[in-house]
């Protein structure tokens, strides 16, 4: 081989598919931020249905073109604690069948307008002041370069094909044999592994096809193995992750390999009825004939992937009873953080939002949890020391988690994030202020009780009850408000206008009445201060709830 030809097979191959791996992720981002709520909505119906799991992971994977991305979101998931173990698995298997669709996108044998949707595109993006439309465009964008990319690698593997040396070699890889079956797709594993996309494997499996270099059972055997290669970017997800997350990684490996294994001892008779069916196909629509070994290789790479779900589908209790046997739980709690936000989860912006806002719900239900206690502790004769500390534990770690959250939200907020949820996640940061803020005033209250009982004072009977009534009062305010986040409800403030009114009302009613009644000079001074005080801490209380609600009113 000359150097010319050299060059233009390294440099055509290594454009191409740069241009072809650009456009996928373009494609991908695109879609996360046109569909990113739905997804979210999505991802959290996952239920232990594994019919359910397994649609869910076929849709978001055709949605966000990767099905590496959706494995190590689910690996995420799993680490965190938001998705079960059993529940991963049909999302996995779901996954593989989405990622079947790259295949039936480029037989849609376009590659003249790639340049066009790509220019086209570019203007929209680089114009346009809406984020879905910008979302759009990029989405697109990805597409024209999908194509683009893969004419070039096209072009550039007919060079191969007028190059007798180098041909010569390729031949080598036939899927004649057993033993050639294998040797292809180990061949498709190590290349997938290398470039860390099936995808991008098999637009150049496609390529190569196309351009006459390999026959069509030699690219089937390919596609089989970039089915087994595409598996370590999961598996490398699992470094630090929890046991669970690591059994679901396992999972994906096993899921491949097995159903890689069992294709190949039939494969001569798989590959003759898919192209028996291809046969049949274009009796119908004659228009394939142009496409025929593009469409012939996206069939192979769906069937293989829908007969090898179907064989396991079954089979899921099985093997997340197995999989727990094999990979026991450690002996030490594995959770090296007080949340369950996962750095994984940073590739998929709106899907990271919607794990951090899940632990700012948890913060939200905390602080109900230290209302009721601290409502237990001023009423009881003596302090429950423990409930005490207890108490003052569940501040600390707000103090943490609310890092922890900042710190998750800032970093998302650093990558390339669509406008819609950069504004999300700055109302996060907001978001966990104030509830970090609400434990602070419900630990400074009960501190106003202790500083009186080591006094040998308490608050007055009557005093009590005021104070009882207004944290009652408050704590329905603070519950309403945290349902209306759950459920993203806009129209909180309306609704909870009246319990904030009532609040201040009640604190302002019952300082009135205190303060009238001093000249009695029966109530001893600390205790004045002490009531006082706290009225004016839940009146804080009160105003960061109401910050939280106007919060959630602001349009999204």
């Amino acid at each position: 081989m000359d150097l010319n030809s050299l060059g233009e097979l390294v440099f055509g191959l290594i454009g191409g598919l740069g241009l072809f791996l650009l456009g996928m992720k373009n494609m991908s981002d695109g879609m996360q931020a046109v569909a990113g709520s739905q997804l979210r909505k999505m991802i959290s119906s996952v239920t232990k249905n594994r019919f359910m799991a397994l649609g869910v992971g076929t849709i978001v994977t055709t949605t966000i073109q990767s099905s590496s991305i959706t494995t190590v979101m689910v690996v995420g998931f799993v680490n965190s604690g938001l998705m079960t173990l059993q529940q991963s698995l049909g999302v996995i298997m779901g996954a593989n069948i989405g990622t079947t669709i790259t295949g039936w996108i480029i037989t849609l044998k376009i590659g003249k307008y790639g340049l066009p949707l790509l220019g086209g595109a570019a203007f929209i993006y680089l114009f346009s002041k809406s984020d879905r439309w910008r979302s759009w465009s990029l989405a697109i964008m990805g597409i024209g370069m999908i194509f683009f990319g893969l004419e070039i690698m096209k072009d550039a593997c007919a060079v191969i094909q007028r190059t007798p040396d180098f041909n010569a070699w390729f031949q080598r890889f036939q899927a004649t044999s057993y033993f050639g079956v294998m040797q292809c797709a180990f061949a498709g594993c190590i290349l997938t592994i290398l470039v860390q996309s099936s995808s991008a494997t098999l637009g150049i499996t496609i390529a190569l096809a196309t351009a006459g270099v390999i026959n069509y059972q030699t690219a089937a055997a390919l596609v089989l193995g970039e089915n087994v290669g595409t598996t370590i970017t999961a598996y490398l997800a699992t470094i630090g992750a929890t046991t669970n997350a690591r059994r679901a990684a396992y999972f994906h490996i096993i899921f491949n390999l097995v159903g890689v294994f069992w294709i190949t001892l039939i494969f001569p008779w798989y590959s003759s009825l898919m192209v028996g069916w291809m046969d049949y196909a274009v009796e119908w629509f004659p228009r394939l004939v142009d496409r025929r070994m593009e469409a012939q290789i996206a069939l192979t790479h769906s069937v293989f992937n829908i007969a090898n779900t179907l064989a396991f589908i079954s089979f899921i209790p099985f093997f997340a009873k197995l999989l727990t046997k094999v990979v026991p739980d450690k002996a030490f709690k594995e959770k090296p953080r007080l949340t369950d936000l996962d750095i994984r989860m940073l590739d998929t912006p709106m899907l990271a939002i919607e794990q951090s806002r899940n632990e700012i719900v948890k913060m939200g239900d905390g602080c109900l949890k230290m209302m009721d206690w601290l409502a237990d502790l001023v009423q009881q004769d003596e302090h429950n020391h423990d409930l005490v500390l207890k108490l003052k534990q569940r501040e600390k770690i707000f103090d943490s988690v609310q890092d922890e959250i900042s710190k998750f939200v800032t970093d998302l907020l650093a990558g390339n994030v669509p406008h819609a949820a950069a504004e999300e996640c700055r109302q996060q940061i907001h978001l966990t202020d104030e509830y970090e803020s609400v434990s602070d005033y419900i630990v400074v209250i009960l501190k106003y009780d202790e500083k009186l009982r080591k006094g040998e004072l308490r608050y007055t009977p009557e005093q009590r009850d005021h104070l009882l009534k207004i944290h009652l009062k408050t704590r329905g305010f603070l519950e309403a408000v945290n349902l209306a986040y759950l459920n993203e409800n806009q129209d909180a403030g309306l609704k909870v206008a009246p319990l904030a009114k009532e609040i201040r009302k009640l604190i302002k009613q019952f300082r009135r009445e205190h303060l009238a009644e001093l000249s009695n000079g029966t109530v001893p001074p600390q205790v004045t201060v002490g009531f006082l005080n706290a009225l004016s801490a839940y009146d804080r209380i009160r105003d960061h709830i109401q910050e939280i609600v106007d919060i959630l009113s602001i349009e999204k």
